[in-house]
């Protein structure tokens, strides 16, 4: 059968094979998208509980257990009976604060499943059906046999069928900076070895962090991830050699705790998101429509912006963050110079890194808990001077918390931190956490963790302040929830280009990015960079993409901050950085017009507030013509000024070779886009009139 919508046919064969397995299951366990292409169903046989997933007649996840395992009560979600199902439908739309798109449809049909096992344990098994995505989760209502629960660990099988290609990091608990890799799923090999200190020896895992997106031979695209993390511990997804696919491994403690929980709870969403091409994936709002509405209110407090700041200087060992040397550069000085370059060219802030007492010995395993205050500036830094500077030239003050992952000594000053920030008129700060956790035998991703993560957001919320976070806890949408989370890292950013052994980050680099990791939510990338060779600072290194592939990364990377990172004197003279001052970091709408997982991408997006777009493309290694339907302007005449590769760019050889012109161009119009190796095109797109 190769219908595109399941027949009565197959649905009447699917609930046959059901009755080979239990007598309970009728068709109130199937659960439909609303325009019917995706059929999520639950089987159930004596102690297993199983789900398959379907696009029309096409089996994508095959039967798949369903539990989790609880320390001192000994149950089995298989064990309990379905006492009752629910079929609900949902399609209203909602209005971002500002976002890649300003209005997003919410569109779902809906089945809640309630179970009761024989000594009293109840829980639910909630699920949504969209024409996106299938997204399931468990919940635990009150009046259990106890007051909590020790997770021990979850286990949700993803039976993925045949053996498609994977994209794919390892499922490290501390860093998800790490180069995405390309097999086939039977191939993956992410084997991590920890050493925790209470084990005897090291522990091997295959796992890897979610999102991990996959291509079928038969071109259906599929990511898992998971959305709305709360007060949980983070998934990975460990190798399943046996389903040939994968089950969920949380990250726990060295104690061996995955979570612990207070009745009643429930767990975010197992996300499955499903594409017929890859750019779907990047056009879905599913993630965000698995989080609750805006809890915040009124957000004007913040604005979108671009900012410059005191950071390519440190990693290009041209100045330092800390003071002792003489080469300090978070000084008074050199902040009012950068102030002054972002008031000349519609930059909106500025990050001063390397202001707070502190950095001579913040990596010090021994010193690491209490070394920085977050209020206490360097000598050579006069921090209200520097922010009364800032509000006279119209331009946003960004403050820099350094936690060196000691989040117990942040959350002791957390409202001091804040108290000052909002003294000075400052609305927004990076948080990092750079190296191992403490307490030791915590990390990153676990549920301690995720706690901190959401702790620093709801307080810096009180005081007006929005967080963008690195080393951070993975992006699962909570930014609908809590849009102070405005952007944060997870990811190999820009900076592996200044100093890493291996090369740096590759061509193919961000082509993977727009499909894996930036499913999950804004990504503070920093690009921009224009003098690519990085000589004479670092003539051992260089930035692998042109330098039209750094401008088009505004367009193809979202974030509602942008920064501008180069040194000062690399934008003079530069025509192309005319661009860099009109780009936007707010989008009515966005559409990705073409696409290939590690190969390339292009992102049309619109500006909020006019009938201006703009286009971004980017490409690997391979040089590449794509063509660019202009169906998504309005009706009249544009001049479209495109910012692009010159004929012998080269990514490694000749990397800041571009050219610009301008046209005129209108909706009926075709551009094809003439990519160099590693390169790539912006283009601002104008309206100029009616036809």
């Amino acid at each position: 059968m190769k219908g595109k919508i399941p027949s009565i046919g197959f649905l009447a064969a699917l609930l046959f094979l059901f009755s080979t397995c239990t007598s309970t299951i009728t068709e109130k366990s199937l659960v439909q998208s609303p325009d019917q292409h995706l059929t999520f169903n639950i089987g159930k046989d004596h102690q297993n509980l199983w789900y398959r997933v379907f696009k029309n007649d096409t089996l994508l996840i095959d039967t798949s257990s369903l539990d989790i395992a609880f320390r001192h009560l000994s149950v089995s979600l298989g064990e309990a009976e379905i006492i009752a199902i629910k079929h609900t439908s949902k399609d209203t739309t909602w209005q971002q604060p500002w976002g890649e798109q300003r209005l997003i449809r919410n569109q779902y049909n809906s089945m809640f499943m309630h179970f009761l096992h024989e000594n009293g344990f109840r829980y639910n098994l909630h699920v949504r059906a969209y024409n996106d995505g299938i997204a399931f989760r468990y919940e635990f209502p009150d009046k259990q046999p106890t007051d909590s629960v020790t997770i021990i660990d979850e286990q949700t099988q993803f039976a993925i069928t045949e053996n498609p290609t994977c994209w794919w990091i390892p499922g490290d608990w501390d860093i998800y900076e790490h180069l995405y890799k390309k097999s086939r799923l039977n191939d993956i090999d992410a084997t991590v070895y920890r050493n925790p200190p209470l084990a005897q020896s090291y522990i091997p895992y295959n796992a890897v962090n979610t999102p991990i997106t996959m291509k079928r031979d038969d071109g259906i695209h599929i990511s898992l991830h998971e959305a709305n993390l709360t007060n949980y511990p983070g998934m990975t997804l460990r190798r399943d050699s046996l389903k040939k696919g994968f089950i969920s491994e949380l990250v726990g403690n060295d104690e061996g705790i995955k979570g612990f929980q207070k009745f009643p709870f429930h767990t975010p969403w197992r996300m499955i998101q499903v594409a017929n091409k890859a750019t779907d994936l990047i056009d879905s709002r599913i993630i965000l429509n698995l989080n609750k509405p805006n809890q915040l209110g009124d957000m004007s407090w913040f604005s979108p912006m671009k900012y410059v700041g005191i950071w390519w200087d440190m990693h290009l060992n041209r100045r330092t963050w800390g003071y002792q040397g003489g080469n300090h550069g978070a000084t008074t000085a050199y902040a009012k110079e950068l102030i002054d370059f972002a008031a000349n060219n519609q930059i909106g802030g500025i990050l001063v890194e390397g202001w707070n007492t502190g950095w001579e010995n913040w990596t010090d395993p021994e010193q690491r808990e209490g070394i920085f205050d977050f209020v206490t500036p360097y000598p050579d830094y006069n921090l209200k001077q520097v922010a009364g500077y800032a509000q006279e030239k119209g331009v946003q003050l960004i403050m820099h918390h350094e936690t060196s992952a000691a989040p117990r000594t942040y959350e002791q000053q957390l409202d001091t931190a804040f108290k000052l920030m909002a003294s000075l008129g400052i609305h927004s700060v990076k948080t990092g956490y750079v190296g191992q956790i403490l307490p030791q035998g915590e990390y990153h991703h676990g549920q301690w963790m995720v706690n901190h993560y959401r702790k620093v957001i709801k307080k810096a919320a009180k005081h007006k302040v929005a967080v963008n976070a690195h080393e951070p806890i993975k992006a699962t949408g909570i930014r609908r929830t809590y849009p102070n989370a405005i952007s944060r890292e997870g990811l190999r950013g820009q900076e592996f280009n200044a100093w890493s052994a291996d090369g740096g980050n590759p061509p193919s680099h961000l082509p993977t990015i727009a499909f894996t990791r930036m499913l999950a939510g804004p990504i503070d990338y920093t690009p921009g960079i224009f003098h690519l060779s990085l000589d004479p600072y670092k003539p051992n290194n260089q930035v692998n993409t042109t330098l039209a592939h750094q401008l088009a990364l505004y367009v193809v990377i979202y974030s509602p901050i942008q920064m501008v990172p180069d040194l000062i004197e690399h934008y003079q003279n530069q025509p192309a950085f005319a661009f860099i001052r009109k780009v936007p970091v707010d989008w009515e709408e966005s559409r990705t017009f073409a696409g290939e997982v590690g190969k390339f991408v292009g992102i049309a997006r619109q500006e909020r507030g006019t009938e201006n777009w703009y286009v971004g493309a980017i490409t690997n290694e391979e040089p590449r013509t794509i063509s660019c339907p202009l169906s998504f302007l309005h009706e009249g005449n544009y001049r479209a000024i495109r910012y692009m590769d010159t004929p012998n760019a080269h990514w490694q050889k000749n990397p800041e070779a571009y050219a610009i012109d301008t046209i005129q161009v209108t909706a009926h119009d075709t551009l094809d886009l003439n990519l160099a190796a590693g390169g790539g095109i912006a283009i601002r797109l104008e309206k100029t009139g009616k036809q």
